[in-house]
């Protein structure tokens, strides 16, 4: 099956062991993938996040993001142009997908041997017009980002409604391997360091939680 089919047609398995199978196993192969997580995560799960970060939104709890490392963080909305909130575990909800989270990062651990130890995730909003150009999550050599995971909080997304996720060929960042579109309980899975791409400019309010499972022990300050 070719990788957009894949990206396309890929459900949730039956059992929370097999989906984590299902993971490890697009990982190992592709780099990437795309599943429906709506089986491992529950719609009233799903529901209570897309009210959530709906509420941050609309008072205004926000912040624009910024690109780089460290001290060498900056802004630059030719770049990126999403807003975020560090999550926290602070809500029932948060609570409870970081338990999700971390399932997952055990469950590939196992299947993959990748040494993952912890995760730091954020919600982030694409307004109309809001964009995140071509990028990889990690530098090669850094042993932070392993895995990048965005999860999709969006009902009733159409095609017009832009914000796709467009994904790279990790031997050839030019070819474009694989489109996501950010529809509700949809999540992206893809190694940090290998796998190029962008968020497409948004036609309406596009929200999602991003997350990052890392190599390092120490949990850095989290910031903007």
């Amino acid at each position: 099956m070719g990788m957009n089919a894949l990206a396309q047609h890929l459900v949730a398995a039956p059992s929370s062991e097999d989906w984590l199978d299902v993971l490890a196993d697009g990982l190992s192969e592709y780099g990437w993938l795309s599943v429906d997580a709506r089986g491992f995560l529950g719609e009233r799960l799903l529901a209570t996040l897309c009210e959530e970060i709906r509420d941050l939104d609309r008072n205004d709890e926000l912040r624009a993001a910024r690109i780089g490392r460290g001290q060498d963080k900056t802004r630059d909305r030719s770049v990126r142009r999403d807003k975020i909130a560090w999550l926290q575990g602070e809500t029932g909800a948060q609570a409870e997908l970081c338990n999700a989270f971390e399932a997952i990062r055990t469950g590939l651990n196992q299947r993959l041997f990748l040494g993952l130890k912890r995760f730091e995730a954020h919600y982030a909003t694409y307004h109309p017009g809001d964009f995140y150009r071509k990028h990889v999550d990690s530098f090669r050599g850094r042993a932070s980002r392993v895995v990048s995971v965005v999860l999709y909080l969006n009902q009733h997304w159409q095609e017009t409604d832009g914000g796709v996720l467009q994904v790279f060929n990790r031997d050839s960042d030019q070819e474009i391997c694989g489109r996501v579109a950010p529809e509700l309980g949809r999540m992206a899975v893809f190694m940090s360091e290998e796998i190029p791409h962008e968020v497409l400019p948004a036609n309406r309010t596009r929200y999602s939680v991003a997350c990052w499972f890392r190599q390092d022990e120490i949990p850095l300050p989290l910031s903007l």
